[in-house]
């Protein structure tokens, strides 16, 4: 049976479609679901292609959501076959994109022509939300189809979006929310000068160093039942003209914070800036809001989603929120619950991505069984 999905996958693989790139995969899969009733609408944002999809026009509506872009391929010497040519060795699909995220893509094409062969009548609305822009700025992708549903008064009363979720084994890691992500880019401006006579000059490394060792020693907070606490880390660091004997004019500082809900980006910021201030720096700050925390309660989605992962492959999955950010912070905004759940996600964007052939089955059915729960046909 997993044959379906794996001729999908390789079709889906063997297109490239390095972000914001979508290599006609979104025209592919429309194809394959039109016969089945589901109505394509395509967004185009600049080089960015979206497209919804979908059967039927009651609630609830289920909606299957994921990404048909993937990251650059890294060195091509690095790896044991051409990434874009789907190979399978050694039990594995091996290809860029193979786990994140073309396999769920096939996987959710497949679980639905399972689904409404079963119950062509079935009640309620299935609906795909797919992007080409969110291994990128994630700017024009997902965003943009939420926006265009939103103003239009449709509403997703249940989302299941296709990361790859699992970690150490198939099935084993849901995902019930994600961190929020909000970087700082910061100047602190000082004198340069020659480092013989400082007196002449104002460093501004030696003035911002105690700033930055006291924002890194903060508790942000604690966490809560959810999420593990919020964390901050300087991802960039750079003063000087690279001469060995000018004091620098300016220090520039690039830092993230991965936050959860019990902190909110305003109050950060507020608390970032106090601490600047209190050291009596001159400095700039500018931030970038790359996404909020968004959380989805143990309840009807997560309990229907762990029964489906559990009849499909034997594991009863764990509810967790750890990991990066992904396009349900978008697709909350009209939907109450998002949930994620994908193979595992050992070989993503490294070289030799691949997934495993024996997930591929449990994984299509696993949606099929999801969805047919959600639409109250179990």
């Amino acid at each position: 049976m997993s044959g379906e999905t794996l001729a999908l996958a390789r079709a889906l693989l063997e297109r490239p479609s390095v972000s914001p790139e979508d290599g006609g995969c979104q025209e592919l899969i429309a194809a394959r679901l039109a016969p089945l009733g589901f109505a394509a609408e395509t967004f185009r944002c600049g080089e960015v292609t979206n497209t919804w999809l979908r059967r039927g026009t009651s609630r609830p509506l289920v909606v299957l959501a994921g990404h048909t872009d993937v990251v650059p391929t890294g060195p091509l010497d690095q790896w044991h076959t051409d990434p874009f040519v789907p190979t399978v060795k050694d039990g594995r699909l091996h290809a860029r994109g193979a786990a994140d995220m073309k396999t769920s893509l096939a996987a959710f094409v497949v679980a639905m022509e399972r689904l409404v062969a079963a119950h062509p009548s079935h009640p309620g609305s299935l609906a795909l939300l797919l992007t080409s822009d969110e291994e990128g700025p994630a700017v024009d992708g997902t965003v943009r189809v939420v926006e265009a549903l939103k103003a239009r008064g449709e509403r997703i009363d249940y989302c299941i979006v296709g990361e790859p979720t699992s970690v150490e084994r198939f099935g084993d890691t849901i995902k019930n929310g994600r961190r929020g992500t909000l970087t700082g880019h910061l100047v602190v401006k000082g004198i340069q000068g020659h480092v013989a006579y400082p007196h002449l000059a104002r460093n501004p490394v030696h003035h911002l160093a105690p700033a930055l060792a006291e924002l890194a020693a903060t508790t942000w907070d604690a966490g809560n039942e959810y999420f593990p606490p919020t964390t901050w880390q300087v991802s960039n660091l750079h003063a000087g003209t690279g001469a060995y004997n000018v004091i620098p004019g300016e220090a520039r500082v690039d830092f993230n914070f991965r936050f959860c809900t019990a902190s909110t980006p305003e109050g950060l910021q507020a608390r970032v800036r106090e601490v600047l201030d209190r050291h009596g720096l001159d400095y700039e700050l500018r931030w970038v809001l790359g996404g909020l925390p968004f959380l989805t309660p143990r309840g009807r989605l997560v309990q229907a989603l762990q029964r489906a992962v559990r009849e499909a492959s034997g594991v009863t999955p764990e509810v967790s929120t750890t990991g990066g950010t992904s396009d349900g912070r978008f697709i909350a905004d009209i939907c109450p619950e998002v949930a994620e759940f994908g193979p595992v996600n050992r070989s993503i964007h490294k070289v030799n991505e691949a997934v495993a052939l024996d997930e591929m089955e449990p994984l299509t059915e696993a949606y099929r069984l999801a969805c047919e729960d959600l639409l109250g046909l179990r």
